[in-house]
């Protein structure tokens, strides 16, 4: 038995994990569980990966397929993001769909059905994976698409590994002239003035804007909004052209122990939101940048995590629909910014319509997504409960994979569609909430 905890280090789980890449192992674990969930990289917040039985799927690290011509790539479920990158970039090719880190697995990113800041344009990752091979409940090996299995193919699509083990995905890939990123950056004295912004420049398939979620008065909500597009060859300055389609550093700046509690507090959060806002001189400016530093800026800092110390943080991710967004947005940033209890990163985004090749769990639906992080303290829960009712009233929803809390009533109040799933798949999450 081990300690296991995922990225926001809360909760922690005493699990037996199983780590193999042998497909008849992998069926006998199953078949000799009772209950089991699986788990990638551990790059989820909560307790969506956790459980008493674990099997982890980091040994499922093979490429089977990259068809340049049908821009699909063909892996197992344990691969990371990282890693098809390093693959597929020089060739000119690109994920269609990325979060804010490269370090989680492809089988991760389609049991979240994981969004990126072009979900406004392009949707979540449902929309661009072809197949999965899916090992049930009854240890077999299940192939899934839009035409077999569909049910079951959907269901596994942001299900959150209820469905089963994922084995192998097919994904359709981006075709990309450059890895560098043609970067717009403008900013916003208050939440208002960037919502305008992401309306006007709603023709960008890249956009995401960073909040100070303690600023008030006229300045609510400020902000500094980034756009982005995938640079063309002739954009590029004469060093860039070198390498057009250069995979851009994994060098990180490790955090080698935890911070102290008191490190992150009101008075820290304000002076780097203060320093973040103003360290952009100018209302606007244009630039290139590498992929890596506008999709995965936090990739930088190796454990990151450990900043908010040994007790761990929330991350709290919500959407609103539209019509009610605005005024749901300013409520909530009125919510946080009277407790004190400033998140060090808030991150705003929009989203499109979701997708009908997606679990009724699947989180994303149109409207604005914000997503804050929280150092875990009772006071931060007591916030968290009052921020759920508001979320709720609204109409709006949290996503699973950074949940750690969510009380199961307001679970079914959010996501109303039923979901079934085999018994022999749960997670410590799934138990809470009542799946």
């Amino acid at each position: 038995m081990a300690k296991i905890f995922n990225w926001g280090m809360f909760p922690k789980a005493d699990a037996e994990i199983v780590e193999t890449n042998n497909y008849d192992g992998i069926s006998e674990f199953v078949k000799c569980s009772d209950v089991l969930i699986s788990r990638g990289n551990g790059r989820c917040y909560g307790d969506s990966s956790l459980q008493k039985n674990i099997f982890s799927t980091l040994a499922l690290d093979k490429f089977i397929s990259f068809d340049k011509t049908n821009c699909t790539i063909k892996c197992e479920a344990g691969v990371l993001l990282s890693d098809i990158l390093k693959v597929v970039v020089p060739h000119g090719f690109f994920l269609p769909v990325t979060p804010g880190t490269r370090f989680i697995t492809i089988g991760g990113a389609v049991a979240s059905n994981i969004h990126g800041k072009n979900h406004h344009k392009d949707g979540a990752i449902s929309k661009y994976i072809k197949d999965i091979e899916l090992l049930n409940e009854s240890g077999e090996i299940m192939y899934c698409s839009r035409n077999a299995n569909k049910g079951l193919f959907i269901n596994t699509i942001g299900g959150m590994g209820l469905t089963g083990i994922i084995l192998t995905i097919s994904l359709r890939l981006k075709r990309i002239e450059t890895s560098f990123v043609s970067m717009k950056s403008i900013k916003a004295r208050n939440l208002s003035e960037v919502l305008d912004l992401f309306d006007k420049y709603n023709n960008y398939t890249y956009s995401v804007a960073w909040i100070d979620c303690l600023s008030k008065g006229a300045k609510l909500g400020r902000s500094i909004l980034m756009l982005g597009e995938h640079s063309e060859l002739g954009k590029l300055n004469s060093y860039q052209l070198k390498k057009p389609l250069a995979i851009h550093s994994d060098k990180q700046l490790n955090i080698p122990l935890m911070f102290p509690r008191v490190t992150l507090n009101s008075s820290s959060i304000r002076a780097f939101n203060f320093l973040y806002y103003n360290k952009q001189l100018r209302n606007e400016y244009n630039k290139i940048v590498p992929y890596s530093s506008f999709f995965f800026p936090l990739d930088k800092l190796n454990n990151w995590n450990r900043i908010y110390g040994k007790n761990g943080f929330i991350q709290y991710q919500f959407v609103l629909p539209f019509e009610n967004g605005r005024e749901g947005l300013k409520k909530i940033l009125v919510k946080i910014a009277n407790s004190g209890l400033g998140s060090f990163l808030a991150v705003l985004k929009t989203f499109g319509e979701g997708d009908e090749f997606s679990a009724p769990i699947s989180f994303p639906r149109s409207g604005y997504t914000l997503a804050l992080d929280f150092k875990l303290t009772t006071k931060v829960l007591e916030l968290l409960d009052e921020l759920d009712e508001m979320v709720l009233n609204l109409n709006g929803r949290l996503y699973l994979t950074k949940d750690a809390r969510m009380a199961k009533t307001s679970f079914n109040n959010m996501y109303k569609k039923s979901f079934s799933h085999p018994a022999k798949f749960g997670s410590l999450q799934s138990n809470r909430i009542g799946l």
